[in-house]
């Protein structure tokens, strides 16, 4: 009885193994796109709403070609800028923080603040459906990561000790963001 369930066992998964196979065969060998959702905003930071989008996954050479080094290495290994070196570290413009890589909303000027780090550090994203947070054990050290929902780009971590109303303190690197003054360009 223990061979048979075995062999039942090892042929369900066949089977399981043949037709996902067969589906990615019948998407031309590509992955089936993964809906999310995030919110838009226009070019004066007013909440558009909710939209619907596809999660933008690239191979490394693709990135390599669209981004800098520095972006790449930023946003696609997880690294981070020197401090009081990022271009926006001392900005204070008024305008939107958008995602080096795929464009989405992700920072308001409005919520920016001079933490004395040497990065652009922000009390709250512009909408928390716009990024994602994880846990980081990189390094020996136990932190959040702050990752762009749409694209997985890395763009810092967030630390509890930041000014209120949150308490929190959005470290960003200025190489995974693109400032838009207000009103300048939809975003």
């Amino acid at each position: 009885m223990t061979g048979s369930f075995r062999s039942d066992r090892r042929s369900f998964l066949r089977l399981l193994g043949g037709m996902a196979a067969g589906r990615a065969a019948l998407a031309g060998g590509k992955h089936e796109a993964r809906l999310l959702k995030i919110v838009e905003f226009d070019a004066a930071g007013v909440r558009k709403g909710v939209v619907e989008v596809e999660k933008i996954e690239k191979p490394d050479s693709e990135w390599r070609q669209q981004l800098t080094p520095e972006q790449f290495e930023v946003t696609r290994r997880k690294g981070t800028e020197p401090a009081f070196t990022g271009k926006y570290f001392n900005n204070h413009e008024d305008g939107l923080y958008n995602c080096v890589c795929c464009g989405t909303t992700l920072f308001d000027s409005r919520t920016k603040f001079d933490s004395g780090t040497g990065w652009p550090s922000f009390w709250e994203p512009i909408a928390k459906e716009n990024v994602t947070v994880h846990m980081d054990f990189s390094f020996g050290m136990r932190r959040e990561e702050v990752l762009c929902t749409r694209c997985d780009a890395h763009l810092g971590h967030v630390f509890p000790d930041g000014p209120p109303p949150t308490h929190l303190r959005y470290c960003m690197n200025s190489a995974s963001l693109v400032f838009v003054p207000r009103g300048k360009a939809d975003s």
